[in-house]
């Protein structure tokens, strides 16, 4: 993958360090930043750290799930929950070539 190239990858997060940066925090607005567990709350923390975190929080990422982990929930979720700017970036970086689709709901 591309972003293996330039970001060193870590498949795993360490079991004491169940718990993210303070630094990111500010990501983190709509959630109880407290109770956020990097391993429970793994979409919510990708989604929160592509859409609006820095190259560094990304490199966090790559450290901490391992970009196939990335690639795989950024490819289950539906492309609408990535901002188009990122989602670009994101499609090279990760090697995404088909993002979901978002779910219709029954009328």
């Amino acid at each position: 993958m591309a972003f293996e190239r330039f970001m060193p990858v870590r498949s795993s997060i360490p079991t004491h360090k169940a718990h993210l940066p303070e630094s990111f925090r500010p990501l983190f607005w709509s959630y109880c930043f407290e109770d956020l567990d990097p391993e429970k709350n793994e979409k919510a923390v990708i989604v929160q750290l592509i859409n609006y975190g820095t190259l560094a929080h990304w490199r966090w990422l790559a450290r901490a799930y391992g970009a196939a982990e990335i690639r795989r929930a950024l490819e289950s979720m539906p492309a609408t929950e990535i901002n188009p700017r990122t989602r670009a970036l994101a499609s090279v970086l990760f090697s995404i070539h088909d993002w979901s689709d978002a779910y219709r709901g029954a009328f």
